[in-house]
């Protein structure tokens, strides 16, 4: 059902972005040669730029796939795709140059991919604004609209229901409940159809064309009935669990020679294509950080040794990706103290065993710059949960529902939770509800958007210290 309704709009969303990038580059083109800097016609390589500009439309929509733009979350909001947006056609300009400079082709105006990104990120956006709102407003005129009868009166069927009529876009209409012994008809007033025992009689009259089956798991009779009514009825049926609740976003079913496995917690960032593209940008950001501040890294170097007695760096051991230790690298910013004590005792504000000097780099977040080359050795991530110590995570399992459930992906130098003001000594609980959102949740954008905020909204925060 749902799949079938996601194709469908996946698909028209691919051949509108192949329309949409094929009119950026006319657009571009046009405005090249004819209004910046006008030339003879006749006399340009219409056969390479033809090439050039099948290779900038195909490219455009296939880095749009490839940063999941043809998801079903996105198809229903336009502002969660404006950073896709933004993002797949910056990195098709850097492929399209990389083009011109691979295959030669010195004659192309390299001025022409600057307009066509400008006309493409406008007329994408545009486009796809008015695309949702045409489809909505057929939809809302009654065509196209599919019925579904849901069987079950409990919260995984009042969920199925509320997911149903928020997402408009796929054109499917709830024609009502069934409900099964013991569900509550309060809340679903008219829209109750009657008991699984008059299910027959209802599919004769009403000839949905789905059904959603979220029952109960006890009532495993009532499922084989629902499944031999839609099978002999022609219905599509699809299973919502009852148990649905406990599966993330993400989850999915893969099928293992014929045997059906649930996902119920998928991590993005560990899928194949996702973890490649998550190493490489920490290893091109990592590199360059650490090229372009070197300066300052060496600057704070040295003014550590000249205020106070010790060694520049400060490593302690930390726990990272699928719970394995390793030795996080930071400026020192306390007085030197014991292993022990460094291990087991929090941080605090005013903590006195912070130097004059740490407590800048700590409010600034300086100290954290070395933990680019824990970043380019891959024992962490750009942006990602902070990686606590041992000693800690033995104490904090126990108090904090799922709390190693951060450690499904590498450590961070930041993260969600550091751009919404949760670090220093603030709440262990809401970290982890952050931490958690951001794991579920991963996309490029997501951790372009991360970076992107933290120098606002992560390093001078009220809770830095």
């Amino acid at each position: 059902m749902f799949r079938e309704r996601t194709d469908e709009i996946k698909f028209a969303f691919l051949l509108l972005d192949l329309f949409l990038a094929g009119a950026a580059y006319a657009a571009a083109f046009a405005m090249r040669f004819f209004l910046i800097v006008p030339s003879d016609y006749s006399t340009l390589d219409k056969p390479l730029y033809a090439l050039f500009g099948g290779i900038l439309v195909v490219s455009q929509v296939g880095v749009y796939s490839l940063l999941n733009l043809y998801t079903a979350r996105r198809f229903l909001s336009s502002l969660d795709e404006v950073g896709v947006v933004l993002s797949s056609v910056i990195i098709n300009l850097f492929f399209s140059f990389a083009v011109l400079y691979y295959l030669h082709l010195y004659d192309v105006s390299r001025l022409l991919p600057l307009l066509y990104g400008f006309w493409a990120i406008l007329l994408t956006l545009a486009g796809h604004v008015i695309f949702r709102r045409l489809v909505l407003r057929w939809r809302q005129k009654g065509h196209d609209l599919l019925d579904v009868v849901i069987v079950g009166g409990g919260a995984a069927a009042q969920k199925a229901s509320e997911v149903i009529e928020k997402n408009r876009l796929f054109g499917l209409r709830v024609s009502g409940f069934v409900l099964e012994p013991g569900d509550e008809a309060a809340g679903l007033g008219e829209r109750v159809l009657g008991q699984i025992e008059e299910l027959e009689g209802l599919v004769e009259k009403l000839q949905p064309r789905y059904m959603i089956y979220a029952g109960h798991s006890d009532y495993h009779e009532n499922l084989k009935r629902v499944l031999s009514l839609c099978d002999n009825q022609g219905i599509h049926l699809q299973i919502v669990p009852s148990y649905s609740d406990l599966v993330t976003v993400n989850g999915s079913i893969e099928n293992y020679d014929g045997l059906p496995v649930l996902t119920i917690r998928d991590i993005p960032a560990r899928s194949g294509v996702n973890r490649v593209l998550k190493r490489t940008f920490d290893l091109l950001f990592s590199c360059v950080f650490l090229l372009v501040f070197s300066e300052l890294f060496l600057l704070i170097a040295l003014l550590i040794k000249l205020t106070s007695k010790g060694p520049v760096f400060f490593l302690q051991e930390r726990v990272g990706l699928d719970n394995k230790t390793f030795k996080m690298l930071k400026f020192r910013t306390m007085r030197v103290q014991n292993e022990k004590d460094s291990a087991t005792i929090w941080t605090t504000k005013d903590d006195p065993r912070v130097t004059p000097l740490g407590r800048f780099l700590r409010r600034t977040s300086l100290d954290e710059i070395p933990q680019f080359l824990n970043i380019f050795l891959g024992q962490m991530s750009v942006v990602g949960p902070r990686p606590e110590r041992p000693y800690f995570v033995e104490q904090f399992k126990n108090q904090y529902p799922y709390f190693k459930r951060r450690h499904a992906v590498k450590a961070g130098l930041t993260g969600w939770a550091q751009i919404n003001g949760l670090r220093g000594d603030t709440s262990i609980q809401d970290r982890v509800d952050a931490d958690i959102y951001y794991i579920e949740n991963w996309s490029v954008f997501l951790d372009l958007k991360i970076v992107l905020l933290t120098p606002f909204k992560g390093l001078f925060g009220k809770n830095a210290y």
